[in-house]
C-alpha cells in the first residue's frame, strides 16, 4: 500500500526537477543557452558587477564593428596565445590575427551582447563537470561599447558560455 503513494510522488518530483532545469528563464533570470561570458574568478561564486549574461538584452544583431584582443591559454603548462581581431561590419580587416576571423566577426555581428557585461545571479545552479584547464580573455570595444571578459571551463555555466563564444576565443577549449 505504501509503495501506491511513493512511485507517484517520486515521479512528480522528477518532472519537477526536469521543468527546474530546462524551462524557459523568466525576466532577470539567466539560462544556460543564452548566457555570455562571466568575469568573475573561474572557482568563485562571489557575484561580480562585470559579470555578463545575455537574458536581459535583446537578441538583435550589431553593426559588426570590434577591435579585440583575445588571449587564449589551453593548458597552465602551454604559452599563451594572443590574437587580434578587428571586424567592419561583420567582415574581418586586414590586420586580424585571428586563427577564425571570419567566423568570429560573423558571431559578433549576429550576437555583439555575447561579450557585453551585465550583473551575475548568485543563485544559478550550474552541473558540476569540468571542462579543462583552458581559460581566455577578451578586451576591447564592440559597437563602440567597452569589453572586458574572462572564460573558463571549470563547470557546466562556464562551459556553455565558452562554448556559445567559441569562434570568438579562437579555440574549443581543448576538444
Amino acid at each position: 500500500m505504501r509503495m501506491r503513494f511513493v512511485r507517484p510522488l517520486l515521479a512528480v518530483l522528477a518532472l519537477a526537477g526536469l521543468a527546474a532545469c530546462s524551462g524557459t528563464p523568466t525576466p532577470g533570470s539567466t539560462g544556460s543557452a543564452t548566457q555570455a561570458p562571466s568575469s568573475a574568478a573561474p572557482s568563485s561564486n562571489a557575484p561580480s558587477s562585470s559579470a555578463p549574461t545575455t537574458s536581459s538584452q535583446p537578441a538583435t544583431p550589431g553593426q559588426g564593428n570590434a577591435e579585440l584582443s583575445i588571449t587564449l591559454l589551453e593548458t597552465p603548462e602551454a604559452a599563451p596565445q594572443t590574437f587580434t581581431l578587428v571586424c567592419a561590419g561583420g567582415t574581418p580587416a586586414a590586420e586580424s590575427k585571428h586563427p577564425s576571423a571570419a567566423e568570429a566577426c560573423a558571431t559578433i555581428k549576429n550576437s555583439p551582447a555575447i561579450l557585453s557585461p551585465a550583473p551575475t545571479r548568485t543563485d544559478q545552479a550550474c552541473t558540476m563537470q569540468y571542462g579543462g584547464p583552458a581559460t581566455a580573455t577578451v578586451t576591447g570595444a564592440v559597437d563602440g561599447k567597452e569589453v572586458t571578459a574572462a572564460f573558463s571551463r571549470t563547470d557546466g555555466c562556464q562551459i556553455a558560455l565558452w562554448d556559445a563564444a567559441k569562434s570568438v576565443l579562437g579555440s574549443d577549449g581543448g576538444l
